[in-house]
């Protein structure tokens, strides 16, 4: 009688496996010389029995099909199959007679029916065995989410640390991809630009590639930044440090949208598109070339517009530039503006606190609710779709309150501290007024306010808290007299 010798190892984990696979071929080897077994092939291979397909098996039952060998010599059935398909080809083959033999050292067999149905229940307990770990490993892998663990490989921007079993930020790329959100959140940016801007700051993958333009949108979409998880469409909230606020990656995914909408490879560059919308219907603006000059005007995306008419972008730019001007500051308030803030600082503080303790009242709230969603769906009223996406609002919403806690705890380096920037800022925002470079005032205008609406000729938007109370100060000096 010919056998086939073969083993298997059942994962790709090397320092382990080879020893095994070492071990099975002495112990296989010695049992054939012991017993004279003919061996026609030795076979090894290194791929999980839990799924059909493996192409050395198949490869070692066709030639028992062709008559090759009659028999296989293995170190334990679940080497053969834990897989009810390929464990019924084996059954199969014994009850047609082209398989003959099995022999195990550590299992008895003998082709009788007896022998078939202990063989099933081998193939069976190896099946149960696979499926129970993968199991185990869901609900490890679950409980680790529920408490906020990262369980993988840490994304770009953070480092797994063996000690917590979570991860934190990594001391360098941390803050360059904290930079990428900011930089993008600008619109002035395309995936590509960016990428190239994150390779003169240092920020490469695990093995010193530039990174590639789909990887740096996916790192933009990742809620995982602003500390919740994404995992098979579910949210979970992350107990580590998150790299951004939940505000910056709200607006990063709106300049995102914005930007797909765009129309790629057209042959004139308008500035002032991307930007605006249409205070009447909220459509974005466009803009084309007639006799020459560039004339904007809304899409009409929705239907028909109350909007009339096209704006030239010379009064489009003398609009604009008007509101820089607004926001710029004579070099000599600066100083006095800066030492203001030093003063507001303490009284900001006292301000919050009522707010804050508000906050927390709302984020329990949505804790509750959290888990009174918890019992609906263990009780069978609520299906796992239904679910996750009411789970997913809370999260969410649970996050921008915890943006909101953070921000109101930390008010000063949230509100003096970019209003410190602002007056800087401020003092350079004239030399837009002579820049040929039209791009760059809506860019450093997105840093002023949101929601840019173009109303006839006149441009509107909603002034950020930083620049509003700059705007107002202005207008009384006596702020800092």
């Amino acid at each position: 009688m010919k056998f086939i010798l073969y083993t298997r190892k059942s994962t790709e984990q090397e320092e382990r496996q080879t020893l095994s696979i070492e071990a099975q071929l002495r112990e296989l080897r010695e049992i054939a010389a012991k017993e004279q077994l003919e061996i026609v092939a030795s076979l090894c291979e290194a791929r999980t029995a839990r799924e059909p397909g493996r192409t050395v098996f198949a490869e070692m039952l066709d030639m028992i099909e062709k008559g090759k060998a009659d028999g296989i010599l293995a170190w334990h059935p679940d080497r053969l199959a834990r897989n009810s398909v390929d464990g019924g080809r084996i059954i199969y083959m014994l009850d047609t007679g082209k398989l003959k033999a099995l022999r195990f050292p550590t299992f008895w067999f003998e082709p009788t029916p007896q022998g078939k149905f202990m063989l099933q229940i081998a193939f069976g307990q190896s099946k149960y065995y696979v499926d129970n770990l993968s199991e185990n490993i869901k609900r490890g892998i679950r409980q680790k989410l529920h408490r906020g663990e990262w369980s993988w490989s840490a994304p770009l921007g953070y480092r797994n640390n063996a000690r917590r079993k979570n991860i934190e930020p990594h001391p360098e790329n941390g803050s360059i991809v904290r930079k990428a959100f900011e930089l993008y959140a600008t619109g002035s940016y395309t995936f590509k630009a960016l990428r190239d801007e994150l390779t003169k700051f240092g920020l490469r993958t695990r093995s010193s590639k530039k990174l590639a333009v789909a990887s740096v949108q996916r790192m933009l979409s990742d809620p995982v930044y602003h500390g919740v998880m994404k995992i098979n469409g579910e949210l979970f909230t992350g107990s580590f440090e998150p790299l951004i606020g939940k505000t910056l990656f709200d607006e990063v995914q709106e300049v995102m949208r914005s930007r797909g909408k765009l129309r790629k490879g057209r042959k004139y560059d308008f500035p002032f598109t991307g930007w605006l919308r249409c205070a009447e219907c909220g459509c974005a603006i466009t803009a084309q070339v007639q006799k020459g000059h560039h004339y904007y005007h809304c899409t009409k995306k929705k239907g028909p517009c109350p909007r009339k008419g096209y704006l030239r972008e010379e009064k489009l730019l003398d609009r604009v530039k008007a509101i820089v001007e607004q926001v710029s500051l004579p070099d000599d308030w600066a100083g006095k503006m800066l030492r203001q803030l030093d003063r507001d600082g303490a009284q900001e503080q006292t301000d919050n606190r009522a707010a804050i303790q508000h906050l927390e009242q709302a984020k329990q709230s949505t804790e509750s609710k959290l888990s009174g969603l918890l019992d609906l769906k263990l009780e069978g009223v609520l299906d796992t779709a239904e679910y996750i996406a009411k789970k997913n609002q809370l999260i969410n919403r649970k996050a921008d309150v915890e943006q909101k806690i953070r921000d109101a705890t930390q008010e000063q380096t949230n509100w003096i501290e970019p209003m410190r920037e602002m007056i800087l800022r401020s003092k350079q925002a004239k030399m837009l007024l002579h820049t040929e470079k039209f791009s760059e005032i809506p860019a450093f205008l997105k840093t002023t306010g949101s929601n840019w609406l173009l109303k006839g000729a006149a441009v509107r938007y909603e002034a950020k808290k930083g620049w509003r109370v700059l705007r107002q100060r202005r207008r009384f000096r006596t702020w800092w007299s």
